[in-house]
């Protein structure tokens, strides 16, 4: 890649994003099994910002956001919507799951397209510009909502104007006590946060769940980025998807999570990765997420030991996962239990790939 890749203007890097086979070649000496591999429809489509494209000479950091051929296998358990997001949809924007908390999803665009995309069904889809007022008046009439988590796609990919009007008309509803945004921004396209940006976000009283899956993520431009939150008063938590072939030993999520802190980042989850459409390459077995984070508590800080969690299937939420107690294998799935009390089902690996 060129120096103008590290171009500091964003706007420069969402309009110079590769999106085609025939630009990655351009940039990269792909393989012939890479290319053969190439599919020729996504169901998520492909792009990744020039400044990102820098960092693919890490196999790892390749591997989830260049399209293949294996995405489009579909296994045994795996769905278009693996969370039952869609059975909780009150509004065209808004995903109402939890009693006190909502999912605003603002937007379908991303900088950078994940290739384990949970929302894949939507995510990076043409959309018909609308406005929220339904999911503003939702919110409104609902006082036992909290809480307000802000998705899409990556919000941080609109504009200062976009973002200040939407978060004004939430902190005019008074039951409304925390607001938080989820973006991978600092990692993808650290340019975007600017000073007027973090002086937004402070106004607002916003935190910041952010998406770093890999240490090699952390360079200098985005660590810069994470300090400028932090020195703005922002609170920042990380969640890392747990990926087969990409982080999943101690020693990369080691890496990872004391980076994170380095950074003033907290790790706050370790996401079991969701059964959606195309996953299975990505996925690990639940018993190996449960050895990696027993295997970091006693060697490093516990400030930096994030929860490693199962998002349940179908709608059940998250759920904290300690140990093999708590789960139990009838056929192909892991049972599991809500905070409900609720059982949901996570379907296991194909073949001989299970909890053991």
């Amino acid at each position: 890649m060129t120096l103008s890749a590290l171009n500091p203007d964003w706007k420069w890097q969402l309009n110079h994003r590769i999106t085609s086979l025939d630009q990655l070649k351009k940039q990269f000496n792909l393989s012939k099994e890479e290319e053969a591999h190439f599919p020729k429809n996504q169901t998520l489509p492909f792009a990744i910002t020039p400044y990102y494209a820098t960092l693919l000479h890490h196999c790892a950091i390749r591997k989830t956001v260049v399209p293949s051929t294996i995405e489009t296998i579909k296994t045994k358990g795996e769905r278009a919507d693996p969370l039952g997001e869609e059975a909780h949809r009150v509004t065209p924007h808004l995903i109402h799951t939890y009693p006190d908390k909502i999912l605003f999803l603002v937007t379908s665009f991303c900088s950078t397209y994940c290739r384990y995309c949970t929302r894949a069904r939507i995510t990076g889809k043409e959309c018909t510009p609308s406005d929220y007022v339904a999911s503003i008046e939702y919110i409104q009439t609902h006082p036992e909502i909290r809480d307000v988590l802000i998705s899409g796609g990556d919000p941080l990919t609109l504009s200062d104007a976009q973002l200040d009007t939407l978060l004004r008309q939430l902190r005019t509803i008074p039951h409304i006590r925390t607001i938080r945004m989820g973006s991978k921004i600092p990692a993808v396209l650290p340019m975007r946060i600017t000073p007027n940006l973090c002086s937004l976000l402070r106004r607002h009283r916003i935190w910041l769940s952010l998406h770093f899956i890999h240490p090699a993520e952390l360079t200098p431009q985005s660590r810069t980025a994470c300090q400028m939150l932090s020195d703005s008063g922002i609170g920042l938590v990380s969640q890392t998807v747990l990926l087969k072939g990409i982080n999943d030993t101690t020693d990369t999520l080691t890496d990872l999570f004391y980076g994170l802190l380095e950074s003033n980042v907290k790790p706050y989850y370790l996401l079991q990765c969701d059964p959606v459409f195309g996953s299975s390459h990505f996925r690990t077995s639940v018993k190996k997420g449960i050895h990696l984070i027993q295997s970091l508590h006693g060697r490093i800080s516990g400030l930096a030991i994030p929860q490693y969690v199962i998002d349940a299937p179908g709608g059940g939420g998250k759920i904290p996962i300690l140990s093999e107690k708590q789960i139990t294998q009838k056929g192909d799935h892991l049972l599991l239990k809500n905070y409900e009390g609720k059982t949901y089902r996570y379907p296991l690996l194909p073949q001989k790939n299970s909890v053991h």
